[in-house]
């Protein structure tokens, strides 16, 4: 090394794009390890929906933040901030690199940059979005949102009602979109963020994405749903994979319906991952097949 900067390498992405295969390769050569930035993999009872690194990849570079939860626990980006800042200040006293592989771009924000300030949103507000969406579902949400705040629910999970909620709750009190409160004065971190983005041609990236779909439904995805059904109303539960199969089990759709829908919203849901990233200030696309090592100066 030619300094003593610390830097976290950020892979980024949309999902099946091969981002955990990149970190491997990168922990590997920085001979370090792994903080995962997917929301949907620390919980340990959803394994085969998550796209989790096989235990054969786990082996292969030490990872952090999978299944470390389970999806009855109550966890908050703020949570996952503070934990993984705290990992990264032991790793950085053996490592000079660490890596970090996800596509939850609100994760990798809070740990890159610093969460946001926002107002404090008065109970009568957080309790009539919650009727709203008890009452009429998560279409209602989106569809306000879409109105409010064009500009965050064109980056944002629109499947994930916390996540409209909570930008909800804040246009509502303030009478200011909820994107407008991200552009504040960050903290500084005590390492240099480095994002590395995994690009492919659109209709590549979506032929893998319902070839990943293919792949989990021969390794059980249906089943790992059906057991899960029980608790479909805990928020982990409430993501692409999962809630296409609870329709499904409530007779709202047919089996055929179900796999088309989780494959469609895979792919919304890459594009939404897309377009966050694009967003963001010095990344890097890169080519999964000929990646370059040689890209670091450090």
């Amino acid at each position: 090394m030619k300094n003593d900067k610390k830097y976290l390498i950020v892979v980024g992405g949309p999902t099946a794009s091969g981002k955990t295969g990149l970190g491997i390769r990168l922990a590997q050569h920085f001979n370090t390890e792994i903080l995962s930035a997917d929301s949907r993999q620390f919980y340990r009872e959803m394994n085969i929906g998550t796209a989790k690194p096989t235990q054969e990849e786990l082996a292969q570079a030490t990872h952090h933040f999978i299944n470390n939860l389970s999806i009855h626990d109550r966890y908050s980006v703020g949570e996952y901030e503070r934990e993984a800042l705290f990992l990264l200040e032991k790793l950085y006293k053996k490592n000079k690199v660490v890596i970090m592989v996800g596509g939850s771009g609100f994760f990798i924000r809070a740990v890159c940059e610093g969460l946001d300030e926002f107002p404090n949103v008065p109970v009568h507000i957080r309790e009539s979005l919650n009727q709203s969406f008890e009452n009429e579902g998560i279409t209602s949400l989106q569809n306000e949102l879409k109105e409010l705040d064009p500009e965050y629910y064109a980056q944002v999970d629109t499947q994930n009602p916390k996540r409209l909620l909570r930008a909800l709750e804040v246009c509502r009190a303030t009478g200011q979109p909820f994107s407008h409160f991200h552009n504040k004065e960050k903290p500084p971190r005590p390492f240099v963020p480095i994002y590395i983005g995994v690009e492919w041609e659109r209709k590549t990236l979506y032929e893998r994405i319902n070839k990943r779909v293919d792949m989990m439904l021969e390794a059980g995805l249906e089943q790992e749903a059906r057991e899960l059904y029980p608790l479909r109303h805990l928020t982990s539960l409430q993501t692409v994979g999962y809630q296409e199969w609870f329709d499904f089990f409530e007779g709202k759709i047919d089996r055929e319906e179900a796999i088309r829908l989780i494959k469609r919203n895979s792919r919304r849901y890459a594009k939404r991952q897309m377009t966050w990233f694009r967003k963001v200030d010095g990344m890097r696309w890169v080519d999964f097949g000929i990646f370059d090592f040689g890209i670091f100066d450090f």
